[in-house]
């Protein structure tokens, strides 16, 4: 009963041992059956039971009690609850027939005041009408009159103001030729000061060239002779090896004839010990000069091979220093191929670039001899605006009392009369033109569909300006209002989905363009077709009605194109279609650059919390166990992951919409490898300017980040993913030097040449200087090797004034025309058979797309 708890599990006499002394009994003594207790003992134990006793009768009383209080209770509330709730449907009741009667009675009153406003605004009507019927007809009276009197005074008017109209538009017609001859001749003088100039940059581009092919002679060269010293050396080296190996043999073989020699001894010494009788062995005499002679021969033999083991490793130490020097030629002459390889690339793309600039001055020569041509035609040009005033302005008309006019006026009308359907048809033909460019404008904002990984609208555009003869048009303006649509599209777009698709659709077109345009390199076909113009405005419109275009240079739009519809022809382009090529690439800059910032916008907040590993993740716990220690550091490490699980989140979602928007691998890759420049800019600039974060904690912290972007590289795979992981290269290293174990024991030539080779001297020295063990208490780099670092960096800062340790961030466009033009080029982008959307089946002027769609399924049929 005072422990019930010790009954459990024990024999009787440990229970009794355990009651007492819970009790808190001295002096007791314990026999094998009974308990002898001292004087009071059992009284204060009957005290205590009784105690126990009483405690639990007071205990069923209070529950007991607590039971018949409750019962009382729920029964008083349920018959209050009962109380309330007739009480309260009785109030309901009564607060609901007030309701009722407030209600009909606003509905009477309601009812009377409308019946009464309703007379009241019927009578009101009928007066005003009658007013309103007064009223106008006196303002009709008044305005008839008022017409009467104006009519011949306007009349007069009229007559008097088309007069002062047409004096004056003549002068002011006048006034504007003549200005836009001046301003036109202006124009063409400063487009004659670009030619120059720009004539002027070719022939530095050509000095440059010259320059590029004397080094790739000198380097060609230079690898030649390293190349012959080369071959030299390893035939000097393989005969001193022959030399080396023979003299070894002879060596070997004089070394196993001691060898047998000295055993052949050993065995005739024993023949002749066994021969010999027994009495011999009780004479003390020995004979030691045989035993001392075969001791000098051993002791020689044992020198002389010392000495041909000494050789063996010099002849080793020698072989290894010429294959040290053969691997590091053989190093140095591939990088000389390399960068042979690489100047090789460099001269082909500025050949590219001369022929590309040269066919633009070319043009551009073109226009201006054009505008030189056009100045010397004075003349001709006063001529056909004097015939072009007499067209625009109307006959003046004299008109007699009778209403008649004179023979000449009739004369006139007749001479003009044949004019007027010439310039409708040309009029209609522009309209025309007009709404199939309005149409091709809003199909190239609206479809974002893709066929066979090509961007539809793209091929559509390209086949509608090549069947228009866009490209060979002197004058459009449908280049420049395709670039003002994508520039309205681009200009305020936040959405990557829409800037993919349009760098997609962009990079697609400009390759389209690369691989069929060509500038035209003769100036005899200008001149020919200036000669050939009519001088007169009736020839140069009856010229414009042909069905060809090249006549007059501007595209009239129905021309079409001869030929089969999947063959690429080279066009010579002229300088509208030249400008429009450098505007497209242009905004595929552009659209590059704005996805390209804002992946880095969305990863900028995220890397300023990469950078410093949370408190809670370097805190090391030193009570619990195992298992919580563990279970509590991989939360940790899970919570720490966070952020870079969302950087790769990002690049994971950018990925998706650029693969998505089918654009070119290469641009994609070019996009991922700055944002990597970019990472790596941020946390290496940031573990250089802040001491918290160069710790070794922090370190295994962007280790374990950097493993997820590795991982990320390895699953994206090369076609996307590139040299991204090669970007990193100075975060790598910076996070290796600080989880390194025994930074003490490095010297400075192991640091510079084999853990930090990217590193400069001082971001190491930086990094050394700042590091601190937060986890081990481990020592950074040796007082020598700091010292040895300052020396070179103050000889360093005398020859380099301006030396940083941080990195810039690189916000160039890392690519170029040929480039995108190189990387296309392997994949097939056939245009036969893209399907015309319905916008552009239902008009007769695109029925070329349908037609080529057809014949492609008649010959595949």
């Amino acid at each position: 009963m005072l422990a019930p708890d010790v009954l459990d599990g024990s024999d009787e006499k440990s229970a009794c041992i355990a009651i007492c002394d819970r009790m808190g009994l001295k002096g007791y003594q314990i026999g094998k059956t009974k308990v002898f207790l001292r004087a009071g003992q059992m009284a204060e134990l009957d005290a205590r039971r009784t105690e126990v006793l009483a405690n639990a009768a007071r205990r069923i009383q209070r529950q007991i009690r607590t039971h018949l209080t409750r019962k009382d209770f729920i029964a008083l509330r349920r018959s209050t609850i009962n109380v309330q709730k007739l009480w309260r449907a009785q109030l309901a009741r009564k607060l609901y027939e007030c309701m009722r009667k407030e209600a009909a009675s606003i509905r009477i009153q309601k009812h009377v005041r409308a019946h009464t406003d309703r007379k009241s605004y019927t009578k009101l009507v009928a007066s005003a009408i009658v007013i309103q019927t007064g009223l106008r007809a006196m303002a009709a009276r008044n305005e008839y009159r008022y017409r009467r009197r104006t009519k011949a005074t306007t009349s007069i008017q009229t007559q008097w103001r088309r007069f002062q109209a047409l004096s004056g538009y003549k002068q002011q017609k006048k006034a504007t030729l003549t200005l836009q001859c001046l301003w036109r001749a202006r124009v063409a003088r400063k487009e004659l000061r670009k030619l120059r100039m720009a004539a002027r940059e070719t022939g530095a581009l050509k000095e440059a060239k010259d320059k590029l092919e004397k080094r790739v002679e000198e380097l060609t060269w230079r690898l030649e002779f390293e190349k012959h010293l080369r071959i030299d050396l390893e035939e000097a080296r393989g005969q001193e090896i022959t030399k080396l190996q023979n003299a070894l043999h002879e060596m070997q073989g004089q070394l196993d004839e001691a060898h047998a020699a000295i055993i052949r001894e050993k065995e005739a010494a024993k023949l002749a010990i066994e021969q010999a009788p027994a009495v011999i062995k009780e004479v003390p005499v020995v004979d030691n000069t045989k035993l001392q002679l075969l001791r000098n021969h051993n002791e020689e033999l044992e020198g002389e091979v010392r000495e041909l083991k000494k050789k063996i490793e010099e002849f080793e130490k020698n072989y290894s220093e010429a294959e040290k020097e053969s691997k590091t030629r053989l190093k140095e002459a591939e990088e000389a191929q390399l960068k042979a390889a690489l100047l090789q690339e460099t001269i082909e793309r500025l050949e590219l670039n001369l022929s590309n600039l040269e066919s633009e001055n070319q043009v551009l020569g073109q226009q201006a001899l054009v505008a030189s041509t056009k100045e010397d035609l004075s003349e001709e040009m006063k001529i056909l605006k004097s015939k072009i005033a007499n067209l625009e302005v109307p006959p003046q008309v004299k008109c007699f009392a009778n209403g008649h006019q004179t023979e000449e006026e009739l004369q006139t009308t007749k001479e003009s009369g044949p004019l007027v359907p010439v310039l409708t048809k040309q009029r209609s033909l522009t309209d025309r033109q007009q709404e199939n460019h309005d149409v091709l404008l809003k199909y190239l904002m609206e479809d974002k569909r893709f066929d066979k990984n090509r961007p539809v609208a793209a091929c559509i555009v390209y086949k509608a300006l090549l069947q228009w003869r866009s490209f060979e048009a002197e004058k459009t303006n449908i280049f420049d209002r395709i670039i003002q649509t994508i520039r309205s599209s681009t200009e305020s777009q936040d959405n990557v989905t829409d800037l993919a698709h349009w760098l997609s659709t962009t990079s697609t077109l400009l390759f389209l363009l690369q691989s069929t345009l060509k500038a035209s390199n003769t100036t005899s076909a200008a001149s020919h077709r200036n000669r050939n113009s009519p001088a007169t405005l009736f020839g140069r419109m009856a010229q414009g009605f042909r069905p060809s275009s090249l006549g007059t240079g501007i595209s009239s739009g129905y021309s079409g194109m001869v030929g089969k519809p999947n063959e690429q022809l080279k066009v010579e382009a002229k300088y509208p279609a030249l400008l429009f090529k450098q505007h497209l690439t242009a905004c595929v800059e552009k659209i590059y650059g704005m996805i390209r910032d804002g992946l880095k916008k969305e990863i900028s907040p995220l890397l300023n919390l990469c950078i410093q590993a949370p408190r809670s993740a370097r805190v090391r716990s030193t009570r619990g166990s195992s298992k919580s220690i563990h279970s509590s550091i991989v939360a940790k490490q899970q919570t720490s992951n966070i952020h870079w699980q969302s950087i790769v989140n990002k690049l994971d979602h950018t990925l998706g919409i650029m693969s998505g928007n089918h654009v070119p691998p290469m641009i994609t890759r070019k996009i991922f490898s700055q944002v990597f420049s970019f990472i790596n800019v941020q946390l290496f600039n940031s573990l250089l300017l802040r001491r918290e974060c160069c710790s070794f904690s922090n370190g295994e912290y962007l280790k374990a980040g950097l493993q997820e972007l590795d991982l990320w590289c390895l699953k994206t795979t090369d076609q996307y993913a590139g040299s991204s992981w090669d970007e990193l290269q100075h975060i790598r290293q910076a996070v290796g030097f600080l989880v390194l174990h025994q930074k003490a024991q490095k010297s400075l030539d192991e640091i510079t040449n084999e853990l930090c080779p990217i590193l400069s001297l001082p971001q190491i020295y930086r990094i050394g200087t700042m590091f601190w063990d937060d986890k081990y208490g481990t020592h950074g780099l040796s007082p020598e090797v700091i010292g040895r670092m300052r020396v070179l960096m103050a000889e360093d800062s005398i020859s380099m004034p301006n030396n940083s340790f941080l990195l810039d961030v690189d916000s160039s466009i890392p690519f170029s025309m040929e480039e995108i033009f190189r990387s296309l080029s392997g994949t097939d982008i056939n245009l036969s058979d893209v399907d015309p959307p319905p916008i552009l089946r239902q008009r007769s002027d695109f029925h070329f797309l349908l037609q080529q769609a057809q014949g492609l399924a008649d010959t595949e049929t």
